[in-house]
């Protein structure tokens, strides 16, 4: 799923070409994907766009007369850009909109619609989208220890919880966790004050550099490779090879359709995470530490996660 540095990117992209233009078209080709019935989208048919925004992961396109656009990517949603009419994929594309410079195409890969688009109208209506998780990049460090100290989750629940943090999904909170040196399943009333100073840190950090990279990837131009995988990146999407700061090889625990990825000498003081499916299966054979890894497979444990023989 897209999440603060690539809505960002998107964002920006999209203010230097639609601030100002007219809306000419709009074309939905798959019938789940508006989730509205009022207003009308032909009532934003040759409306400025006055506006781009973002409320969590959803991006906000505002226009005159308080109507505004609300269009969330979810996991597998992409939009691209045309300076000319393009046509809609027929597999995967859910529908396109048309402006004066150009038109903005919205496709999503796989066989699930969950991309969503709502029309609404008024102040109040598009505040329901915000679930009322703090913005990291404005918020001072009591404020980020106060709504992490909220409720007792583990430190991953909470950096994904929309509610707790905005913007913030699977991938980027590994590669927060792993700049904190902290481990995902630490419980956050655990947490002593240092820590959360460190996690406060590593997500002010790792956002702003991905903003940063992301800004310069795209040279004016509009983001192509949105992907959770990224290169660069220290350990989300990175199961089995080895750590940029240690070296060991980076474990993961798979959990319904995600994976929270970490090195378990830099975050876990050297102990492997439970795997539900892996380790139930491996029973007594699995790994608890790096020790026994290198023990199980030699000094190549560090490069190498274990595997069912």
């Amino acid at each position: 799923m897209p999440e603060l540095p690539d809505i960002t990117a998107y964002i920006e992209s999209m203010e230097e070409r639609l601030v100002g233009t007219e809306v000419t078209g709009i074309r939905l080709t798959h019938p789940f994907l508006l989730r509205t019935v009022e207003p009308p989208a032909a009532e934003f048919i040759g409306l400025t766009v006055s506006r781009i925004s973002r409320i969590g992961k959803r991006i906000v396109l505002t226009f005159p007369d308080e109507l505004h656009m609300v269009l969330h990517l979810m996991v597998a949603g992409r939009l691209s850009w045309s300076d000319e009419r393009a046509a809609v994929p027929r597999k995967t594309g859910l529908g396109a909109f048309d402006f004066t410079r150009g038109n903005l195409v919205l496709t999503e890969a796989g066989t699930r619609r969950r991309a969503s688009l709502h029309l609404v109208r008024g102040e109040e209506s598009l505040s329901a989208f915000d679930q009322g998780g703090l913005e990291i990049l404005e918020a001072d460090p009591a404020s980020f220890a106060e709504v992490l100290r909220r409720e007792n989750h583990t430190i991953k629940r909470s950096l994904t919880d929309p509610r707790i943090l905005s913007g913030v999904g699977n991938s980027f909170s590994d590669e927060i966790l792993h700049s904190a040196r902290l481990s995902p399943m630490k419980l956050t009333a655990k947490l002593s004050d240092g820590e959360i100073e460190r996690l406060y840190s590593a997500c002010r950090s790792v956002l702003s550099e991905w903003i940063r990279r992301l800004r310069d990837e795209r040279h004016g131009g509009f983001p192509k490779k949105v992907t959770a995988f990224k290169d660069g990146m220290a350990v989300h999407g990175r199961f089995g090879k080895p750590c940029p700061i240690c070296g060991t090889a980076v474990q993961r625990i798979r959990y319904a359709e995600n994976e929270c990825d970490y090195c378990p000498v830099c975050q876990t003081e050297g102990r492997i995470l439970s795997d539900r499916a892996l380790s139930r299966l491996l029973k007594d054979e699995w790994p608890r530490t790096v020790a026994e890894l290198e023990e199980r497979f030699g000094r190549a444990g560090r490069t190498a996660p274990p595997t069912v023989e």
